[in-house]
């Protein structure tokens, strides 16, 4: 199973293009996993949702649709996992009612956290529940090194069966600063090498695309086959499409589906494309 999304369900430039024209904020969840049957959820990384809008979104997708969310920043970056038990907990058990639709939660570390954390990193796997799926990534150098330090934090990730989060971001800076949302990308996204590598059963790949659609094809190319290799070894992928604006992200992740060629259900006419359209009386 290949599970597929972007970093974002509620998009207000998506209406009438992919949504459909009179799609409510409500219902863009809904919508959206009509195209999509993933999502990065990056808004719990800056604070929590109340229980009810869990129990929301819950209600909102059918049982195949698989949530990723991070884990806050509180825990990751400003307590750097340090005595942040009661705090996981707590985080735990409001997402809780999901778990059955949650595919993976994702701990993403600041550049700050070095191998020299490594033991936090490990005592932190350890706090998180058995039946859930971990994804880690790392923005530290010399865990892109290819030295000791990386093959240490490899080889707990493999042992402790945690996926390495992988995230691409040499289309977005391929380009250059042309807009202030190209701009505003390449000051907040990592420009780190890309180690490809699955330390378990549900690698992800966090691809950030160029505006120009097309030109995507060149960096993603190897991807390919890689995917097709993990899915042909019993793995379950999941691949999340950004672009600088998330414009056209959809599109990014329907050609990407397209040159995959397996089926998909982002391959499907979009709720908007479904839509009827107005007759206009002459």
């Amino acid at each position: 199973m290949l599970y597929l999304g972007c970093p974002q369900w509620s998009a207000a430039h998506w209406k009438g293009r992919f949504f459909t024209s009179d799609c409510k904020t409500a219902d863009m969840l809904r919508e959206y996993a009509q195209i999509f049957n993933s999502v990065e959820g990056n808004t719990s990384f800056y604070a929590s949702p109340k229980p009810d809008t869990i129990t929301t979104w819950s209600n909102a997708v059918p049982d195949t649709f698989r949530f990723t969310f991070k884990i806050p920043k509180h825990i990751s970056h400003e307590l750097a996992l340090s005595q942040c038990q009661q705090e996981l907990k707590q985080w735990l058990d409001l997402f809780s009612p999901l778990f059955p639709r949650l595919g993976m939660v994702m701990l993403q570390l600041p550049a700050s956290c070095s191998p020299e954390y490594l033991t936090r990193i490990a005592d932190f796997i350890a706090q998180i529940p058995k039946e859930l799926t971990l994804g880690i990534e790392v923005r530290h150098r010399d865990f892109f090194a290819k030295g000791d330090a990386e093959k240490r934090f490899n080889q707990l990730l493999m042992h402790t069966g945690v996926n390495r989060i992988i995230m691409d971001t040499r289309p977005l800076f391929s380009e250059p600063p042309a807009t202030p949302a190209i701009l505003d990308a390449q000051q907040k996204k990592p420009r780190v090498p890309v180690n490809v590598i699955a330390t378990a059963q549900a690698p992800m790949l966090r691809f950030v695309g160029c505006s120009d659609l097309a030109a995507n094809r060149t960096f993603y190319a190897p991807w390919l086959n890689k995917i097709r290799g993990w899915l042909n070894e019993g793995r379950t992928p999941y691949v999340f499409f950004h672009t600088a604006d998330n414009h056209d992200a959809p599109l990014l992740a329907r050609q990407f589906i397209q040159d995959l060629g397996i089926p998909h259900q982002v391959l499907d006419p979009f709720p908007a494309e479904r839509q009827p359209q107005q007759q206009t009386l002459i």
